[in-house]
């Protein structure tokens, strides 16, 4: 482990989570003495309709099991829970299954136990935690408008009756694509290394950058081998994952995955980055 008072000295470390959910990491890739950039990737909005959410929030009553995904999962239930006139007592029969440590905060905020946190922070250690327990069972899944289908798929093929509501969409923030180009050119200010917390700011890093990035676009080179990498605007740059999901998205567009944390959590991604340290991250 690098040193913790100055482990990511002199790297400078783009952070690409909404702005809402940036302080976290960045202040503690500060404390280890990182230059921090902030520039969303991702910008979380209220969905087109709360329609099927409500009608959900309506009937919890008839529900075993409410499963969550995220922490804003969890801020946009329980605003809709208020918006309906519901309280916490609603909730009291239920048992709940949070994806990770954050989501589980999060809920636990609200007053309200947790049954079950998976191992493995992913789609599909929530669906082995619950294997053994959902035969039967009628379960609310609040979530992204746009999110794997892992959870109710599986869940379906062991037994349990299953609800989907959209609690919350992921959108690309428009006002960072002038920003991301620039800073990407500016041999003074590009990044050592970019952060990516989820498939979704993976997905709008490269659409920010181009809406075709293997025709033209900024990764060509990148991709054409060795000899042309000088010209892509991330040579050189350390691309970090939060885990495995987020990895094999970056691998999707052929981007490479230089660090991945072992743990699945913006501290588990903090240690990773000062596993690192200046020697193997500084350009």
């Amino acid at each position: 482990m690098a040193d913790k008072n100055g482990s990511l000295a002199g790297l400078r470390i783009l952070v690409g989570r909404a702005r809402h959910q940036a302080s976290a990491l960045s202040s503690g890739l500060r404390e280890l003495g990182a230059e921090v950039v902030e520039i969303p990737f991702i910008e979380i909005r209220k969905p087109r309709s709360y329609k099927r959410l409500d009608a959900a929030l309506k009937k919890l009553n008839e529900y075993d099991w409410l499963i969550l995904t995220s922490a804003n999962g969890v801020e946009a239930m329980w605003q809709r829970l208020g918006k309906l006139r519901l309280t916490k007592k609603q909730l009291a029969h239920l048992k709940i299954a949070a994806i990770g440590p954050a989501t589980k905060k999060a809920i636990e905020k609200r007053g309200i136990k947790v049954n079950v946190v998976p191992e493995e922070y992913v789609a599909e250690s929530v669906v082995e935690s619950l294997r053994d327990q959902v035969a039967g069972k009628r379960m609310l899944l609040a979530r992204a408008k746009v999110a794997r289908d892992v959870i109710p798929r599986e869940l379906r093929k062991l037994g349990a009756k299953i609800d989907v509501a959209e609690a919350y969409e992921t959108v690309i923030p428009q006002s960072s694509r002038a920003r991301l180009r620039a800073i990407l050119k500016d041999s003074k200010r590009c990044p050592d290394v970019i952060t990516f917390t989820s498939s979704s700011t993976v997905r709008n890093f490269v659409a920010l950058l181009g809406k075709n990035p293997w025709r033209g676009g900024p990764f060509d080179k990148l991709r054409a081998g060795s000899s042309a990498r000088k010209a892509s605007p991330i040579d050189g740059i350390r691309l970090a994952s939060i885990g495995p999901v987020t990895s094999s998205t970056l691998r999707e567009f052929g981007l490479p995955v230089d660090i991945e944390s072992t743990e699945y959590t913006i501290p588990g991604l903090i240690k990773a980055l000062a596993r690192g340290g200046t020697g193997s991250l500084a350009r």
